[in-house]
């Protein structure tokens, strides 16, 4: 098998990758041991940055299976604080959609794609059903528990933080235009609108061996707001890490992308996204003939996201920070949605200015006043 650009993997970051490639010319070849379209328990959402990413990579998703959402909203104890995106809106869509799409647009480009093959590694190289495959460039997209990245000895690989998530759609006239993050001490419950009569929910537990009612028993309000609603689908479980790769490039010709080059806790809900942006990063690179501008350009991408990811899983352990910080947020909503700006990569933290985030840290030590706003659900004066 002979082409210029071979892709391992044919989930969204694979084939993202191999559309950004054959956006800038090269023959591309993907393939995937699954059959389309591949499902995988997750939120669903893409932050405004993915959307932009697919606008850049023409992959089109229809407003009917489709729904925009403006912001993040956290809720718990009968508090809520919700702040919008700077620019643009999100974009809640079904994974399985979202592969049919990716797929479209692939094919429609040229890209050759070999669904339910096997793929394998070794001293002889890379193979596709026992037949050796030639490439100029190698992408690796197979995943958090990447064979490729093993075979390329790209390390040190790291492994934190592992989570039990289960993801479940309902169908409900209860459906707006936030991502909603609920708290407990013991887990999240992620709701993301994909239509606009349907959400996808996802319960995260801290711990593992947690089981799908012990998780829907930490949510009492949220339970109660889908006691009507109908399941469109099958509870369907994942688990979240934290993943770091100490490198995502091999040779000049080998790059990884995606879960394969390290992963994001899904409390970030950046995982999309990221994939979408590395890929439109990656095309570049390869236009260049230039993979090191692909790690560096990958390493800035995933700052913002890492750092926000050791913010929200500080809160996600610390009640007491966490009962703070949501009264602090929801007191002064300004500051969350600059925290929500860098969150998303479009500002600096130093860009928020030094006035809110005193103002913001404030709050968080007015130890007093929170603890009584928060049993009495009043104001933080």
């Amino acid at each position: 098998m002979n082409t210029e650009v071979f892709v391992v993997g044919g989930g969204p970051a694979g084939l993202a990758g191999a559309i950004a490639a054959r956006q800038r010319g090269f023959a591309v070849t993907l393939a995937d041991h699954s059959q389309a379209p591949i499902d995988k328990a997750c939120g669903e959402g893409i932050m405004p940055e993915g959307v932009a990413a697919l606008r850049f990579l023409e992959v089109e998703v229809p407003g009917e299976q489709s729904f925009p959402f403006r912001g993040i909203r956290f809720v718990e104890h009968g508090w809520a604080a919700q702040a919008s995106f700077a620019i643009s809106h999100g974009l809640g869509v079904r994974r399985t959609m979202l592969h049919r799409l990716l797929v479209e647009r692939a094919q429609e480009l040229g890209v050759t794609m070999h669904w339910g093959v096997n793929v394998t590694a070794g001293e002889k190289g890379v193979h596709c059903n026992g037949e050796g495959v030639k490439c100029d460039w190698l992408i690796c997209a197979d995943g958090q528990r990447s064979q490729m990245r093993d075979w390329a000895a790209l390390g040190p690989v790291t492994v934190r933080n592992q989570r039990i998530g289960i993801r479940q759609h309902f169908i409900t006239t209860s459906v707006n235009d936030f991502v909603e993050v609920h708290w407990h001490v013991q887990g999240q419950a992620y709701v993301t609108p994909v239509g606009s009569n349907e959400v996808c929910v996802v319960l995260i537990g801290n711990q593992p061996g947690v089981r799908l009612g012990e998780l829907w028993d930490l949510f009492p309000a949220l339970q109660e707001r889908l006691r009507d609603a109908q399941t469109s689908d099958k509870a369907r479980g994942s688990v979240s890490a934290t993943i770091r790769v100490g490198r995502i490039t091999r040779g000049g010709n080998l790059a990884l992308i995606g879960d394969a080059a390290g992963s994001i806790d899904a409390i970030t809900g950046e995982g999309l996204s990221l994939a979408f942006r590395q890929a439109v990063t990656l095309g570049k690179a390869l236009s260049c003939g230039n993979l090191t501008q692909y790690e560096a350009t990958h390493r800035s991408l995933e700052r913002a996201p890492r750092m926000m990811e050791r913010v929200l899983l500080a809160l996600a352990s610390t009640h007491w920070l966490r009962r703070r910080a949501l009264v602090a947020l929801a007191a002064r909503p300004d500051t969350f949605t600059r925290l929500l700006a860098v969150h998303n990569g479009m500002l600096s933290l130093r860009s928020v200015g030094l006035r809110p985030l005193a103002a913001f840290i404030l709050q968080l030590l007015r130890a007093g006043k929170v603890d009584r706003a928060w049993d009495t659900g009043g104001d933080l004066a």
